[in-house]
């Protein structure tokens, strides 16, 4: 078909419409909500965009450009070569959710693998292919309990992120849900484990966790925890630092009947916040009411191994509106490169990875600890985010931070006014001891004005 421009045929195009001008095309959009333009800078060719688009990615910064120490979930993590290579085959990133399991079996079976060690990482009977993110996890996980016991509330710690109170919010609006908050101790940053007894009933859907929580803090009464929630005949949910698991017992270990997680830190980079990969595991008996997407192994017509999709009506293809799965095809991506990268690290080079990201925590935290003006909010054992108080104002301190090439902690005050000029830092295995002592040398200035 050749191109033709259609200023020369345009009135033959609209007398075949049976239409007098271009206006009559939107002669059903009423004259009330019609607008004359839209608040836009007029456009621009494609060489300009490219330009314009240039300019402002020059102002983005990197970690390696701006080392980072920011708290509150996404860090900084190595990702091999060997990840980013696989990824940028055409036959995966390019692959759609695979409805047609036979032109799909090495995507399919990469999805098998995953669920597989996820499985064995939480030490529950079975994970799903994924889901959206971390805290949609959430919100699936409480639906579920509801689904499953038929009871009304469900319990949450007060020290877990706004963003995952405010989409558990938005999960249980319409629904009969009632969530309620359990506040932690101000001298060890855990859980109150009192309030938590009073507050748990036989009303109880599920009881949240977080191992390690907001804060950093590990949960070590997780058993006694544990018991508490059994006893009232709910649901025990825990959320989980997938990196952590190298040197923690596993939830399955202490009971946990749902675990979910951000796998983000597996294998996928932090991309301004886009694009990531929710954990979500849990006991067989639970297998029906799991949300997303299961891959499962069976056989073909010759007998063959082969992989498919099971238990496909949580899906969106097939129940639309009422499925309870939200993966998309990103999210199988990112699924393949947690796949990847744990298949890369291996049991051995997990554990050694935690154990760094463990004492990389515990050499800053007793590093700004040394600092007039600094200490340690929390006495309970931290992973590799910590909350320090500080004298001076946390907002100019970070501004200080930010003037000499160092993005701080998170300003937590905000969601916690008790924590007035608190901040909380991370650390991974990619801050060097010359990104420490950096970030030392700046405080100890900051210390003095």
């Amino acid at each position: 078909m050749k191109f033709i421009p259609n200023s020369s045929v345009k009135s033959t195009m609209l007398k075949e419409m049976g239409l007098k001008n271009i206006e009559d095309l939107f002669l059903d959009i009423p004259q009330k909500i019609r607008i004359k333009n839209l608040n836009l800078p007029d456009g621009l060719s494609q060489q300009e965009t490219e330009q314009k688009l240039r300019e402002i990615a020059c102002k983005n910064k990197s970690f390696h450009d701006i080392t980072s120490f920011l708290g509150g979930g996404i860090k900084p993590h190595y990702i091999p070569s060997m990840v980013k290579s696989i990824l940028s085959r055409a036959e995966f990133y390019t692959s759609y959710t695979p409805y047609q399991s036979e032109a799909s079996q090495g995507f399919l079976q990469a999805m098998f693998e995953y669920q597989s060690i996820i499985a064995e990482l939480t030490r529950m009977d079975i994970a799903n292919a994924s889901l959206y993110d971390g805290v949609t996890a959430l919100g699936e996980a409480a639906l579920m309990c509801k689904r499953i016991n038929r009871k009304k509330t469900f319990v949450i710690p007060e020290n877990i992120s706004s963003d995952k109170k405010s989409v558990l919010k938005n999960y249980t609006k319409g629904t009969d849900i009632e969530t309620k908050e359990v506040s932690y101790d101000f001298v060890t940053g855990k859980i109150d484990l009192n309030e938590l007894k009073k507050i748990v009933d036989g009303n109880t859907a599920g009881v949240y966790i977080e191992n390690p929580n907001f804060f950093g803090i590990f949960e070590e009464n997780v058993d006694e925890i544990s018991k508490t929630i059994n006893d009232a005949g709910s649901l025990f949910v825990v959320n989980v630092d997938p990196i952590s698991l190298g040197i923690t017992k596993s939830p399955g270990d202490y009971g946990a009947d749902i675990v979910i997680g951000e796998g983000r830190a597996l294998g996928n980079p932090m991309n301004f916040g886009g694009s990531t990969v929710g954990i979500f595991a849990c006991k067989k008996e639970f297998l029906r009411q799991m949300p997303g997407r299961i891959i499962g192994l069976t056989k073909d017509s010759d007998g063959n191994r082969a992989f498919c999709m099971a238990l496909q009506t949580r899906e969106q293809h097939i129940r639309r509106g009422k499925a309870t799965s939200n993966i998309c095809t990103n999210e199988g991506l990112c699924a393949l490169a947690a796949f990847l990268y744990l298949s890369w690290l291996g049991g051995n080079g997990l554990e050694k990875l935690s154990k760094i990201n463990f004492e990389n925590g515990q050499k800053l935290a007793k590093r700004i600890e040394t600092i007039k003006g600094f200490k340690m909010m929390f006495s309970g054992v931290h992973f590799n985010e910590f909350v320090i108080k500080c004298k001076n104002d946390a907002k100019i301190i970070n501004k200080k931070l930010l003037q000499n090439d160092i993005q701080g902690g998170l300003v937590i005050d905000r969601w916690y006014p008790k924590l007035k000029n608190c901040i909380l830092f991370g650390i991974t295995e990619m801050h060097s001891d010359a990104d420490i002592e950096k970030l030392i040398t700046v405080l100890k200035e900051v210390s003095h004005v």
